[in-house]
C-alpha cells in the first residue's frame, strides 16, 4: 500500500519519537517491553523504523506512558492532566500514588496510622526522601533517630537500615519520592542493626 508523502513522513518520524519519549522518562526497553508485552527486539526495530507502527504495536506503548496515541504520531497532546489517586494498602499503612508515567523516579503520598508505631528496621536498593506533611513522624535511618514535624524533609540511602512512623498518638501524611529499586520487597535488617536502630536520641 502507498502512501502519500504527508503520511510517509509522518510513519517515519514515529520510531524516533518513540525513542525520545521513552529515553526522556528514562525507560529501558527491558521495562517497556515487561509493561507492553512486546519484544525488546520488536520496540528496537520500531524505533530504529526498521518496523513499520502499527495500531497493535501503538496502543500498548501508549497506555504504558500514559499518553494519548497522538501524541505517538505527532499530533499535539490532549487529555486531562489529572492522576487519579488510587490508594492502596499494604501492612496497615495506605499509599496514594501520584505519578501515572514510567520512569525513574515515583512519588507516593503515605498514610501511617497511629498503631504502626513499631521499629522494624528495613533495607532495599535505591534512595528515598520523604517531606512530612501532618503529624510527627519518627524515622530511624543506621544510628539515627530522629523527631520530624510538619514541613521537614529527609534523604537517605535505602541500603541502610531504615524505618520511619508516627511519633506519637496521631496518624502521620509523608510525601515519598523514590526509583524503582526503592518499590521492590523489603529485606530484614540484621539483628545489630536492629539494636542500634532502637536507640532514641534524647
Amino acid at each position: 500500500m502507498e502512501h502519500t508523502p504527508e503520511i510517509a513522513g509522518t510513519l517515519a518520524a514515529v520510531g524516533p519519537r518513540l525513542r525520545r519519549l521513552r529515553t526522556r522518562r528514562g525507560v529501558t526497553l527491558a521495562a517497556l517491553a515487561e509493561a507492553t508485552g512486546i519484544s525488546k527486539s520488536t520496540l528496537s526495530r520500531l524505533e530504529a523504523g526498521q518496523r513499520r507502527p502499527s495500531l497493535e504495536l501503538l496502543l500498548p506503548i501508549a497506555q504504558a506512558h500514559q499518553v494519548p496515541l497522538d501524541e505517538l504520531v505527532g499530533a499535539p497532546e490532549v487529555g486531562d492532566p489529572r492522576v487519579r489517586l488510587t490508594p492502596r494498602r499494604h501492612n496497615g499503612r495506605t499509599a496514594v500514588p501520584l505519578t501515572r508515567r514510567p520512569g525513574p523516579l515515583q512519588a507516593w503520598k503515605s498514610i501511617i496510622p497511629a498503631d504502626q508505631n513499631t521499629p522494624d528496621p528495613c533495607t532495599h536498593e535505591g534512595y528515598e526522601w520523604l517531606y512530612v506533611l501532618s503529624g510527627r513522624i519518627r524515622l530511624i535511618v543506621s544510628g539515627h533517630d530522629l523527631i520530624m514535624g510538619p514541613g521537614e524533609a529527609a534523604e537517605f540511602d535505602t541500603r541502610l537500615p531504615h524505618w520511619f512512623g508516627p511519633a506519637g498518638d496521631e496518624p502521620v501524611e509523608v510525601l515519598n519520592i523514590f526509583g524503582p529499586q526503592g518499590e521492590r520487597i523489603h529485606l530484614r535488617a540484621a539483628p545489630g542493626s536492629r539494636r542500634a536502630a532502637r536507640e532514641t536520641n534524647q
